[in-house]
């Protein structure tokens, strides 16, 4: 487990001092030593494409877990991701430390508590939205499932219309693309407008582009779904 857990460890100065650094600590074992750690630690801090995946992996492991089983439809969806992210040998070794993670006690709590102090705001949308994409990987949601993306949601700190806008991203009808957008039935095309104008600015892909090309295409998915909403709403009610 040598390239991706160095790679890892490089983007990953504050998460050795918290519960994300204990638990990728015990899946990494001495691959990282403690020289490289300590060098890090000392930089300032940023995000980095290090620090949100490691913080993907330990909140992947919490989703997997809620409904008592590990499916293997999840794993698919898991490795497709990370085989696009990192590549296939960095993908099958961050497959075998996810394994480890999911064996662990998780403190949610403190991991996204943590991970709101350390992760700007739109990778951690962006996280949410991929948390969804593997509750959804069987087809369904589950309700433990979805319990635990709202509890992760509210402690690192998402904003409840955002998180209600994009779970409304993996339901498929029209109640759903209003919520996508974050407004109510009542309000005024005008109104709408301005909304889907806002959204397009908050969810656009360049936010995350420093997390590379297939996190930002997944971006693009969900900022694709922003639109698709908007479409959806526009050919309801007429709009020009």
């Amino acid at each position: 487990m040598g390239k991706f857990a160095k790679w890892i460890g490089g983007g990953l100065g504050w998460a050795f001092l918290g519960p994300i650094g204990g638990i990728i600590g015990f899946a990494i074992g001495s691959a990282i030593d403690s020289a490289e750690i300590t060098r890090y630690q000392q930089q300032t801090r940023t995000t980095t494409k290090g620090d949100f995946a490691a913080s993907l992996l330990v909140l992947i492991a919490a989703v997997m877990k809620a409904d008592g089983k590990v499916l293997k439809s999840e794993l698919d969806y898991v490795k497709k991701y990370l085989i696009q992210t990192f590549g296939p040998e960095s993908a099958a070794e961050a497959i075998h430390m996810l394994r480890d993670i999911i064996k662990q006690n998780i403190p949610v709590e403190q991991v996204c508590i943590q991970i709101k102090h350390n992760l700007d705001y739109s990778s951690r949308l962006q996280m949410l939205h991929l948390l969804f994409g593997i509750a959804k990987a069987d087809g369904e949601i589950h309700p433990n499932e979805l319990l635990i993306i709202q509890k992760i949601s509210y402690y690192t700190g998402v904003n409840k219309n955002d998180f209600e806008s994009i779970k409304s991203m993996f339901y498929d009808n029209i109640d759903s693309a209003y919520k996508i957008l974050g407004v109510d039935r009542s309000v005024s095309n005008d109104e709408i407008k301005k909304m889907y104008r806002k959204m397009a600015v908050k969810y656009h892909p360049d936010k995350v582009n420093y997390l590379g090309e297939d996190v930002q295409k997944d971006a693009k998915e969900k900022f694709q779904k922003i639109n698709d909403a908007y479409a959806k709403i526009k050919k309801e009610r007429i709009m020009v």
